[in-house]
């Protein structure tokens, strides 16, 4: 994600400077334009706007918490862009640890995969501060889709979980979609392109689709170990509602399954992988030339 956003960032014409404590990911920043810093504390102590994306509570603590953290090093006035997906008492701590130095902090979940923030296809859900979010609006908007002003602050993490409560479900559901399609004999590059102009459609379907039709989830957009952080939290954010979530409920197995089943660096959409093998598929080679002269609707192209 942080990679996306400081692309799109530079191409609007903001100067980026970004840490990262991957060597790799601060010489990609260099040859983009950007100018890579040795530790994160430099970064916050020379931007007047931060951005912070992280995949879990020990980033998160060591960001803003640790030695050389943004609590510590940022200058009264910054405003911290927060864009992961966290629990919501976390998120408020954030904010209080940092109002108390006169750090400001907008809750900006991202809604979209890495692959679509590669192509500026992310939503925002942007709360907190209208003072703050206003100086900030101009940055969301440089590696975005939309943004939405969502209100107090919070808001835009409860969005996000309802967001991510649906990518639980449609993932599987279009996981389901693949695998009846195989049992059946269906062309699955048939199925995509057809479903895809119907009702049956999401933008799970849309994204998550064409790995399942490869049947390779090596190249992550959202890692199943990474993507459990968030179903617990949707979990426990449900939970505390005392709402019932029960297609929700039903989708969990599946994810453990594929966590289980060693694949927890692979995609979400590996949750095809498990269906497949609970129904007895054996993947067949895919003759894709049958469908690629057949039009929209359903007549051959001339040739």
């Amino acid at each position: 994600m942080g990679g996306a956003f400081a692309r799109h960032l530079l191409s609007e014409g903001f100067a980026v400077t970004g840490f990262d404590i991957d060597p790799g990911r601060r010489a990609a920043l260099r040859k983009l334009g950007g100018t890579p810093a040795a530790t994160a504390a430099a970064v916050s102590r020379k931007c007047p706007i931060l951005v912070t994306s992280l995949p879990s509570i020990a980033a998160v603590d060591a960001a803003f918490f640790g030695k050389g953290g943004i609590v510590d090093t940022a200058q009264r006035g910054t405003v911290v862009i927060e864009t992961s997906t966290l629990p919501l008492a976390r998120k408020h701590e954030i904010r209080e640890r940092c109002a108390a130095r006169g750090i400001a902090v907008l809750d900006c979940p991202v809604s979209g995969t890495g692959a679509q923030a590669v192509d500026r296809d992310i939503a925002i859900y942007a709360s907190g501060d209208r003072r703050a979010y206003d100086r900030a609006e101009a940055v969301l908007k440089g590696f975005s889709r939309s943004v939405y002003y969502c209100g107090e602050y919070g808001n835009g993490s409860k969005l996000k979980y309802v967001a991510n409560l649906l990518v639980t479900i449609h993932n599987l559901s279009t996981a389901e979609a693949m695998v009846m399609g195989m049992k059946s004999g269906l062309d699955l590059e048939l199925l995509h392109r057809v479903i895809r102009d119907g009702a049956g459609n999401s933008r799970m379907f849309e994204v998550r689709g064409p790995m399942m039709i490869r049947g390779d989830y090596s190249r992550a957009t959202m890692k199943i170990d990474v993507y459990k952080k968030d179903i617990d939290i949707i979990e426990q954010f449900a939970a505390d509602l005392h709402c019932p979530v029960p297609l929700f409920e039903a989708s969990k197995p599946f994810y453990a399954a594929a966590h289980a089943q060693g694949r927890a660096l692979e995609d979400t959409a590996a949750v095809c992988a498990v269906l497949e093998q609970m129904a007895g598929v054996k993947r067949k080679k895919r003759n894709i030339s049958n469908t690629s002269n057949i039009s929209k609707t359903g007549k051959r192209k001339p040739r």
